[in-house]
């Protein structure tokens, strides 16, 4: 009996892995960091030392080494998520260090913040190398998707639990404090959550996809199938109401709604959510003073200038002594806004970069979150387009919360900008959904070889079964 030989396999042509432009942006990403700096430490007459080129080089070590690792476990990764979060993570730095320098001269401060964001970082990209490392395929991500919103809902839950004098900071319980060490949960339950939710639509959407009533052009679903948005409804509500955190409520439920309506295409969902969002957020407001003072000040921030608008009344002034093109790094007066290097960070950078600038840095995060957006739509699986997805609405959302916070578009929240901002949990948190989004993208982008299913005569000529590399 002689055996039919089987045909060869069919390999797609290589993509370009482009490793190389990615290493090059890199170089260029500290080559704009330390030219800020230069200009921060001559504008403070502080003058041009060589031992700032010292500073340069570790920043370009850290990440080179961090790109070694994309280009050893990640090759087909997006060449141009890695280098605009360094280029954001090195300009935060920047301003960090140039706030420290107003603080010692007015305060004598003898801890810069600068060296501690510096730490975080290093930490932050180790976070990112092991999670690219270890995390074969995003996929198995799925499997502990109940186990992520277990965790993620303890971790949210855990503040509003503790002593005040543990938890609570500027009237928000939103901190796990120890002797030496503290950790904001939320930063990480924003990603375990995304991952639940995402696993749990495509496991459940048939749920999601049942049909109910016609009203209005939309297709409203079953009321026995709105369990899971009133349970994201209670949990948002819960956190507004016990934690105090609007932004960190406002940001998981939107969120959520997102993904739903990426996985059922169906706007009821976001009509329904956004109503019930809608109703809490009225009840809030007149039953909880928090709420209430927010929605006041962000109405008329001049009314109680001195007082409960004194932050957002600095922020729009810094923005208007920027202007168009800014007072320039290291001349404007940043640190006039509390919590600069923190919730106002945006504002420190439109003083002195002005509009412009202001608008390049909003820019290289739009390219971020369209490259995320790229992603979701090339996976192949529906797990991995959804995670995708929801990570670069989450920071799409994230971005808007903040920015409109400080520009008092929106009611002030206090989330922080992510990768500028200084502190150690947001910092941590956004290095793990970057290696998260790389691993997505490089499974989107990899090649596949074909090969065909049926060698027969009769078979259908063209049919084939795709495998992966």
């Amino acid at each position: 009996m002689t055996t039919q030989p089987q045909p060869p396999v069919a390999v797609t042509p290589p993509l370009p892995t482009r490793r190389n432009a990615e290493l090059l942006l890199l170089c260029f990403a500290t080559a704009i960091t330390v030219a800020a700096l230069l200009i921060v430490e001559a504008d403070q007459e502080r003058g041009v030392r060589w031992d700032l080129t010292s500073y340069g080089l570790a920043f370009l070590t850290l990440f080179v080494c961090a790109h070694l690792v994309v280009r050893r476990f990640a090759p087909y990764t997006d060449p141009l998520l890695l280098p605009v979060v360094a280029l954001l993570n090195g300009l935060g730095l920047v301003m960090i260090h140039r706030l420290d320098l107003a603080d010692n001269t007015f305060s004598g401060n003898r801890h810069p913040s600068a060296n501690q964001q510096m730490l975080w970082t290093l930490v932050g990209v180790c976070a990112f190398t092991l999670v690219v490392s270890f995390l074969k395929d995003h996929r198995q991500l799925a499997r502990y998707g109940y186990t992520s919103g277990l965790a993620g809902l303890i971790l949210l839950a855990i503040p509003a639990l503790l002593p005040a004098s543990f938890s609570e900071q500027n009237g928000a319980k939103i901190w796990i404090r120890l002797p030496g060490f503290s950790i904001q949960p939320a930063e990480f339950s924003k990603i375990l959550l995304l991952i639940f939710f995402s696993a749990v639509l495509v496991a459940k959407r048939g749920v999601f996809t049942s049909a109910g009533k016609h009203v209005m052009g939309m297709t409203l679903p079953r009321p026995r199938d709105l369990a899971p948005l009133l349970a994201a409804w209670v949990m948002s509500v819960g956190v507004m109401i016990f934690e105090k955190d609007l932004g960190t409520s406002l940001l998981l439920y939107t969120s959520f709604l997102v993904v739903v309506y990426l996985a059922t295409q169906r706007l009821s969902w976001v009509v329904i959510g956004l109503t019930l969002f809608s109703a809490a957020s009225v009840a809030a407001y007149y039953l909880f003073d928090h709420v209430r003072i927010r929605v006041q000040t962000w109405v008329d921030p001049f009314a109680d200038p001195e007082g409960s608008g004194y932050q957002i009344v600095q922020s729009l002034f810094s923005f208007a002594t920027g202007g168009i093109f800014g007072t320039g790094l290291g001349n404007g007066q940043p640190d006039t806004v509390p919590a600069a290097s923190t919730d106002f960070i945006i504002a420190a950078f439109g003083e002195e970069l002005g509009l412009v600038g202001l608008a390049s840095l909003l820019m290289l995060y739009t390219i971020f979150i369209v490259r995320g957006l790229r992603t979701a739509i090339a996976i192949r699986d529906s797990f991995g387009k959804l995670l995708a997805a929801g990570l670069a609405s989450t920071l799409a959302i994230q971005l808007f919360i903040v920015v409109g916070g400080v520009t008092n578009l929106i009611p002030l929240t206090g989330l922080t900008t992510p990768w500028m901002s200084y502190g150690g949990s947001s910092l941590l948190a956004n290095y793990v959904l970057l290696a998260i989004l790389v691993r997505i993208s490089h499974g989107a982008r990899r090649p596949f070889r074909t090969r065909p299913r049926n060698t027969s005569p009769i078979a259908a000529a063209g049919t084939e079964v795709i495998e992966r590399v």
